[in-house]
């Protein structure tokens, strides 16, 4: 690793000032978990390393009738077991359990873990799926940015060098709608994963399909929702044909890159799979409105 300066102020405003002052020589520190890897690496090399703790106001939780939002500083540990996120956000609370061990979850953050950007996470897929938006501030002011918007590529965000990630907000699911995450973890728990599917369906009174979202990481450049796969459930019936068909068509919603989890080829076979156990499970847990 190279030297650095470090830098620790004690408000949003310090932080936007020092950005704005280095832009792009200048890298955020949260929990840590993913920048000191890529820093260690030599893959990333900021002069200045600019550390959030001291920072008040970004460890903010809140979930009510609007949604869940979420403060930057907030760790992945706390969204896991937050009884008000379990309750009201379960698919957040499963796909943040599922992250690596319990010692990662206890220092990485919630806005760490999206702008690092990496489509392997296991949160990004789920955020996007739910529509959030997320709150960025700089010396120019606040920019809400969609998450549909906000993964360009491998580690790259729509957020600007002299922007700090502040919170994320998304609105309730819908009411009565069943939820599942699903891992394939092919060499340790705490590994990667080879594809991750998030999934939520909505039913109507008479069991039909009113809603479907899917949401896949670890197969794409950027966390991918699969949109013509739910639309394909929206007015039938959830039966294991219907959700096998809608399965299928995530083969051409993603892009896997071969590696040591397994081929592209494989990871789509195993997309298909895992969209048909979530979309499955969902179903059966989704309530008739």
């Amino acid at each position: 690793m190279r030297g650095f300066d470090f830098k620790a102020p004690d408000s949003l405003d310090g932080v936007c000032a020092l950005l704005s002052e280095y832009g792009s020589d200048a890298k955020l520190l949260a929990g840590g978990t993913g920048l000191l890897n890529l820093m260690k690496q030599e893959l990333v090399q900021p002069a200045v390393l600019v550390s959030l703790q001291r920072v008040p106001g970004l460890d903010g939780l809140t979930v009510d009738d609007t949604g869940i939002r979420a403060g930057a500083f907030v760790r992945h540990r706390r969204m896991e077991t937050d009884p008000a996120v379990q309750r009201a956000q379960p698919l957040l609370a499963a796909a943040y359990g599922r992250v690596a061990t319990v010692r990662i979850r206890m220092s990485a953050t919630v806005g760490g873990g999206l702008a690092h950007a990496d489509p392997a996470m296991d949160a990004p897929a789920v955020w996007k799926l739910l529509g959030a938006t997320l709150h960025a501030r700089s010396a120019r002011g606040m920019r809400q940015i969609p998450a549909a918007e906000f993964f360009e590529d491998f580690y790259t965000t729509n957020l600007a060098p002299d922007e700090v990630l502040t919170e994320v907000t998304a609105p309730p699911p819908p009411a009565g709608s069943g939820w599942s995450y699903h891992k394939f973890l092919p060499r340790s728990a705490d590994d990667y994963a080879a594809v991750s599917v998030a999934a939520l369906v909505a039913l109507d009174g008479d069991g039909k399909v009113t809603q479907a979202r899917v949401g896949i990481g670890s197969a794409a450049p950027i966390p991918v929702l699969a949109e013509a796969a739910g639309n394909a459930l929206v007015g039938e019936a959830p039966t294991p044909q219907t959700i096998a068909t809608a399965a299928e068509l995530v083969r051409d919603a993603i892009d896997p890159l071969d590696d040591l989890r397994g081929s592209a080829a494989y990871k789509r076979d195993m997309a298909v799979v895992f969209t048909r156990r979530a979309l499955a499970e969902a179903a059966a847990r989704a309530t008739r409105a």
